[in-house]
């Protein structure tokens, strides 16, 4: 089912020829109370069991599946002017996501949502994108955005950088050791690096721009 809608939402979007808001609406209005829970009841689960050990179980699959739609519904929510709940969901209850990648889920799962964070921080609506300006002006952007950078330097502030695995070896964020069998350069994933550097850069960013005052700044 997840799939199915993921792929649905990806083929709109392709489609030149529909009037692409109007055919969202209709798709997500009826499901933004479940893809909300489920949202919730997918993300607030218990990673650390052993049926995530593995990248190739059914269990790590459907997790797999349920990122590759919250990348759609991203994706689809430039489209509406004022967007649905499960479109801003990402961004209002990060803290789950950043949860999940500091659990022991495979690494492949970890640097699929750390790459999804990077897609949100740079995401702007059709209205940022032809403004041209370096500030978002839609309301409910600027709202979700202040919330995901919030949750991002709040964790950042603590240690969850520490727990992040730069590759599928053992070398972690902020250690100086690189993997065994491997130079410090090579043993680290360059593509994970950047994307979390730019996460967190771009978090501070919007949060020293919206901060109302010099103390919340520094």
């Amino acid at each position: 089912c997840l799939w199915t809608l993921a792929a649905i939402l990806k083929e709109t979007l392709k489609d030149a020829l529909v009037a692409r808001a109007g055919v969202l609406k209709k798709l997500l209005a009826p499901l933004d109370a479940v893809l909300e829970g489920f949202y919730n009841a997918i993300l607030l689960h218990h990673f650390d069991s052993h049926h995530y050990t593995s990248p190739y179980s059914e269990a790590t699959n459907n997790l797999i599946s349920f990122i590759d739609l919250l990348e759609a519904l991203l994706a689809s929510r430039i489209e509406l002017e004022l967007p649905l709940r499960c479109q801003r969901i990402l961004f209002l209850k990060v803290s789950y996501v950043l949860n999940v990648i500091s659990s022991s889920i495979p690494y492949v799962i970890k640097k699929k949502l750390i790459l999804l964070l990077k897609r949100c921080v740079l995401y702007k609506s059709k209205e940022d994108a032809k403004s041209g300006s370096l500030f978002l002006e839609t309301p409910s952007l600027c709202e979700d955005m202040l919330a995901l950078s919030n949750a991002v330097l709040q964790v950042v502030n603590l240690t969850w950088l520490n727990q992040i695995p730069l590759s599928g070896k053992s070398s972690s964020f902020g250690s100086s050791e690189a993997a065994s069998g491997h130079d410090s350069q090579g043993g680290s994933d360059q593509t994970l690096l950047r994307a979390l550097s730019l996460v967190v850069l771009k978090a501070l960013e919007f949060k020293i721009h919206n901060s109302a005052t010099e103390a919340e700044i520094k």
